[in-house]
């Protein structure tokens, strides 16, 4: 008697390459934002993964303003994806950090994550996607308590499209507020970005 073969009785899951994967959080996938347009051809992974022209102009004059000012002697500034190893279920990326010398010392300083605190964390927007159904805000407030968490003691989220502040403090109450002010970072170091922007004749939508 003839047969047929059977069909297979559960779809199979698309396995996501790991190069779409920013991040993983607690456990969970951080996917770079469009990585489905990856999957199905109407993007290159390259139009993801770079930042847009506005957090990179930022995020560069944020490492120039910190260099200059902070103490080169007690402060590495590093900015780009700065990779962060938490624990086996939290390896971080981070758009600018900075480490104490005295932490980051230079036998340290090898091709790998840190797997120590930054002193400080300064990030700018949240262009991913975080598991199914769960939103940027639950991305931004857990990955904030983990880096917290972990002995980083301060960290500052720039928000381009709301232009909005939140600085959060390990023992204290997260504050947001409108960006229009100076925001102290370290040591009496301050930085506004309105009056940068003005400077530059950088002009936003509302």
């Amino acid at each position: 008697m003839a047969t047929t073969a059977a069909l297979p009785s559960i779809k199979e899951e698309i396995k996501i390459p790991a190069y779409l994967i920013k991040e993983t959080l607690d456990g969970i996938p951080v996917y770079y934002k469009g990585y489905r347009e990856v999957l199905n051809k109407t993007k290159k992974y390259e139009q993801i993964m770079a930042d847009g022209l506005l957090q990179a102009v930022i995020k560069n004059w944020l490492q120039f303003l910190l260099n200059s000012k902070l103490d080169e002697e007690k402060y590495w500034v590093l900015a780009g994806e700065v990779g962060s190893h938490l624990s086996h279920k939290n390896n971080l990326a981070h758009d600018l950090t900075i480490f104490e010398t005295s932490v980051l010392t230079p036998d340290k300083i090898q091709n790998k994550y840190a797997d120590f605190p930054a002193k400080l964390i300064i990030e700018i927007d949240a262009e991913v996607e975080y598991g199914e159904g769960k939103s940027n805000e639950e991305y931004i407030h857990r990955k904030t308590q983990r880096v917290l968490d972990f002995g980083t003691e301060k960290v500052i989220w720039i928000f381009t499209q709301t232009q909005k502040i939140m600085l959060a403090e390990p023992g204290k109450d997260w504050r947001t507020f409108d960006w229009d002010r100076d925001v102290e970072v370290l040591d009496g170091v301050v930085f506004n970005l309105p009056l940068f922007l003005k400077k530059k004749k950088i002009i936003l939508p509302r």
